[in-house]
């Protein structure tokens, strides 16, 4: 089994993922080859002091924006991304901020 590390890289702080936290979604950015389970699995392992449980899985693979490096074309910064629905009453506090 692979590190949590490995699967969760880091939470996406954006607009969206902030109105998505009213409904109890969180957004995080994770490995490409991460599969639904796993991310699942990973949450739970993260927040298990908080008893968090997670009731669906969202993810979506997003291309990379197109660079330009002299005369040569590069396609860096593809990524993954998670919308991690939690189940009804239960939020992460890390995302509560301060």
């Amino acid at each position: 089994m692979r590190k949590l590390q490995e699967i969760i890289l880091k939470p996406l702080i954006t607009e969206r993922g902030t109105a998505l936290k009213e409904q109890g979604k969180y957004l995080f950015l994770v490995a490409p080859d991460a599969s639904k389970t796993e991310i699942a699995e990973a949450i739970e392992a993260m927040f298990k002091q908080e008893k968090i449980e997670v009731a669906k899985v969202n993810t979506a693979k997003l291309p990379g924006k197109k660079r330009r490096f002299g005369r040569f074309m590069s396609n860096p910064g593809r990524f993954k991304k998670a919308v991690v629905t939690l189940k009804a009453g239960q939020k992460i506090e890390f995302f509560e901020g301060a």
